[in-house]
């Protein structure tokens, strides 16, 4: 690594402590003078008042040394916009009118990464699926599934690593030997949750923990709802397993909705509090309702192939009858015979087109006919 390049990363790594995310007057006074040059404009504290409200509180706690060496004793890396493996394509969703709109959807400085998976690859073909901590079991056996299937279909989950529907979707990933991705709201030296630590190193064998905040920043609510737009923008759609009116997961169907991606939704009972976000989502047309991961697949995949096979719809022994054939076999009782002239009244069929569709009925095997008049056949008897 050259002296460049250690500045750049080291100017990268000052800025992504001294300012809480997103920092729109700061991420844009580095596309106008670059990191390093505005990592010394932010040190010397000669910026405009509006980067000065975001930077002038830590512009002088400079730590950059020490947390890229943290970073390193963790085995982790951090990964900046000139590094061949940022999610540059992933998140030109940053970029669009929309989101350039509305401050909240600001592309991160830099990610401090754990994990052997590179971003660049793991966000080509992502889905995040996203829930309530506090799931049902149906919630989690859901996102379990769906994580499975679609990491056996070669995507990679994103999720936050929460208890709930976040830890089965992750789970369901790692049980078909398939990629994860685990986006924190804390630095990666904390654990968090802390009953999840050992699937975060699970994640990060053949996925990757990420996170915009550098080591030793302890997660706090406002940090979970600004880091729910980098799950949305590390996927190309995002699934909503279960989720109350009012919930962080809605919060990422809001991101993933402004930064151009599709939005999906699981439907539960309707009696559940857990569905009732979704079933809005739906209602409200902001998401696709979905009930299995090749919906999903075929959501966010290829077009015109990756098609979800159709459901199989159970056929009756009497589809394909006309109308006048399908009357004069309903009028035949269940188990009782009848003869043609009893047939007309129920049936509304004058006798000889009665008489005619009889044995047309009997050919298909629905009825017979005995010394006692005709009468139905079981379905599991007929031939």
């Amino acid at each position: 690594m050259t002296s460049g390049e250690r500045e750049l990363r080291r100017a990268r790594a000052y800025l992504s402590r001294v300012a809480e995310p997103p920092a729109p007057a700061l991420s844009e006074l580095i596309i106008d003078a670059g990191p390093v040059r505005a990592a010394r404009l932010v040190a010397a504290g000669q910026v405009s008042h509006w980067v000065a409200a975001e930077t002038g509180a830590r512009r002088a706690d400079d730590r950059a040394e020490a947390d890229l060496s943290a970073v390193a004793a963790l085995g982790g890396r951090l990964v900046i916009p000139e590094d061949a493996e940022w999610p540059a394509e992933a998140f030109t969703c940053f970029a669009t009118p929309t989101a350039q709109a509305d401050d909240r959807w600001r592309a991160p400085v830099a990610l401090w990464v754990r994990g052997g998976g590179r971003l660049d690859e793991l966000s080509e073909r992502g889905v995040a699926v996203v829930g309530a901590r506090a799931a049902t079991g149906y919630g989690e056996h859901v996102a379990a599934e769906f994580g499975y299937d679609l990491a056996e279909g070669g995507f990679t989950v994103v999720s936050g690593a929460a208890f709930g529907i976040d830890g089965a979707a992750h789970r369901g990933a790692l049980a078909a030997e398939g990629r994860t991705v685990a986006v924190q709201a804390c630095g990666l030296d904390r654990a968090y949750p802390a009953g999840h630590h050992r699937l975060l190193d699970r994640i990060a064998e053949d996925g990757a923990v990420v996170s915009e905040y550098p080591p030793g920043v302890w997660p706090a609510r406002h940090r979970f709802l600004v880091r729910n737009r980098l799950i949305a923008a590390f996927a190309t759609g995002t699934v909503v397993v279960e989720a109350g009116v009012r919930s962080g997961a809605r919060r990422t169907a809001a991101a993933a909705a402004a930064l151009g991606r599709v939005v999906m939704a699981v439907p539960g009972p309707v009696t559940s509090a857990l569905s009732a976000g979704c079933h809005l989502l739906v209602r409200d047309e902001q998401a696709l309702l979905v009930t299995r991961a090749a919906e999903v697949i075929e959501a966010v995949g290829r077009i015109g192939t990756d098609l979800a096979t159709p459901l199989s719809i159970p056929r009756r022994c009497t589809d394909g009858l006309n109308p006048e054939l399908l009357a004069v076999y309903e009028a035949l009782p269940a188990r009782a015979p009848r003869h043609p002239e009893q047939l007309v009244r129920d049936s509304g069929v004058p006798l000889h087109r009665v008489r005619s569709a009889l044995p047309l009925l009997e050919l298909q095997g629905l009825v017979g006919c005995g010394v006692s008049g005709w009468h139905r056949v079981q379905p599991d008897s007929a031939s």
